[in-house]
């Protein structure tokens, strides 16, 4: 500020100095006024100029000059530059949160006072078919039109979720989606959304896997139970008694094997995919098949008339398939239960056929094709459903617990297999395999063996 009025003075010096070289006194009088309206004109023109400038905020075009006005400039510069540092950090926090949000798994959506959307994630966007750009400041009640959710928003009561039908749900597949609301800052909410459809259907089979395997070793143990106290307080002959007995052993080996193959099933899905370390002959598993299922048959029809026709791939086919990856005992257990299923529900004098084949893009296909009854297409998605079966009394007649085909579908999914079934009332039944081209490989040439 000194300096400021030091260089009036001296601008009012000159002026009159000037002047009364001119014109005497009254000379240097009128020199120092009109050298003093001059510094005013000049000192005015260089505040409009710092003001056009911090009208214009473009620190690149900021004024250099000196004294006080390019001070101002010049701290005034650096306040800008700083608050624009400050707009810049919280942009990229910001942007940062968003991608973050983005990135999360749960649908997001900002809704202010009023509940329209001030944003939301791609997530969100899919669950509930919004666009995220047309859809800003929409209301969500008129964008979510579900009752459940406007009943869920019209009370205000956010201390809970509210579980809605998804946009893309089915009757075949259904979508199950939480949502639940947190208010936040000055009367706006967070809306979070998650597919709940997954844990719904496990805590389904959950409560199905709970409910059947009680039921399966209730009913033999209720069984077990009167046999026990008919042998201890009835006197039974020696044939009675036996046949008692027998039907004790029956029931004791029927929950021995729903135990033995839910031991199976949990071993199976807390063991790490097999390797390829280990080869097996086509032949010799398909082969061992064949024991098996020969041996049942001949067990389930030897009380009748006709027995069943078992079709088989000559040994020279199967050894033309080469090798197969995997553990031996797991894909022998796998395709002998598809086969024994074939062999239980044809009737005698029916037609079981096995076929492997080679296919063109490498991988093989293993199938059972039989000339029973037939399943209903209802029941075809659910058949490798633990403890699901198609007929119950038919089941425990043919001595089933309702699990093999839940352990062929685990043991063909450790080995990167997949299961097709196809059939029709009244017309048999076809189970395919299809084993990836990794896990096979072709015939070592007996040359080469030798």
């Amino acid at each position: 500020m000194l300096w400021r009025f030091t260089y009036f003075l001296l601008w009012q010096i000159a002026g009159g100095g000037l002047g009364w070289w001119q014109g005497g006194p009254w000379g240097a009088a009128l020199g120092a006024a009109i050298a003093a309206w001059a510094w005013f004109v000049w000192d005015l023109l260089r505040g409009a100029r710092v003001l056009h400038w911090l009208r214009t905020g473009d620190l690149s075009n900021a004024p250099v000059m000196r004294g006080m006005w390019g001070e101002a400039a010049d701290r005034s510069r650096r306040l800008l530059r700083l608050q624009a540092q400050e707009v810049q950090s919280s942009q990229n926090r910001l942007q940062e949160i968003l991608a973050a949000l983005q990135a999360t798994p749960n649908g997001v959506v900002l809704l202010d006072a009023q509940g329209h959307i001030e944003w939301c994630n791609q997530m969100a966007a899919s669950q509930f078919g919004f666009d995220a750009q047309r859809d800003v400041m929409q209301s969500i009640g008129n964008l979510v039109r579900d009752p459940d959710f406007t009943a869920y928003y019209t009370t205000q009561d956010f201390t809970h979720d509210v579980v809605l039908e998804g946009r893309f749900s089915t009757s075949s597949r259904p979508v199950r989606i939480s949502v639940q609301l947190h208010p936040y800052g000055d009367g706006r909410t967070l809306l979070l959304s998650r597919d709940v459809t997954a844990l719904e259907q496990a805590e389904a089979m959950r409560r199905d896997f709970v409910a059947n395997v009680s039921h399966e070793i209730r009913t033999p143990l209720t069984v077990l139970m009167g046999f026990v106290e008919t042998l201890q307080t009835l006197p039974l002959a020696q044939d009675e008694r036996a046949r008692y007995l027998g039907m004790m052993s029956q029931q004791a080996a029927r929950m021995q094997s729903v135990v033995q193959d839910l031991l199976t099933l949990s071993r199976l899905e807390g063991s790490p995919p097999p390797g390829m370390a280990e080869w097996m002959p086509v032949q010799g598993l398909v082969q061992r098949c064949e024991e098996e299922s020969r041996a049942l048959s001949a067990l389930l029809t030897q009380t009748q008339q006709r027995h069943h026709t078992l079709i088989f791939p000559s040994a020279q086919e199967l050894r033309a398939q080469g090798d197969i990856a995997g553990v031996p005992a797991e894909l022998q257990s796998a395709l002998s239960n598809i086969i024994n299923n074939a062999v239980r529900y044809t009737p005698a004098g029916g037609t079981i056929t096995v076929s492997w084949v080679r296919k063109d893009d490498g991988s093989a296909a293993f199938s059972v094709k039989d000339t029973g009854p037939g399943i209903a297409p209802e029941h075809i998605p659910r058949l490798t459903e633990r403890f699901y079966r198609v007929d119950r009394s038919r089941s425990r007649e043919t001595g089933g617990t309702g699990l093999g085909l839940a352990i062929v579908k685990h043991v063909l999914q450790r080995h990167g297999a997949t299961l097709s079934i196809q059939s029709a009332l009244g017309k048999g039944s076809t189970f395919c395999v299809t084993f990836p081209v990794s896990r096979l490989r072709a015939p070592v040439p007996q040359a080469l063996a030798a």
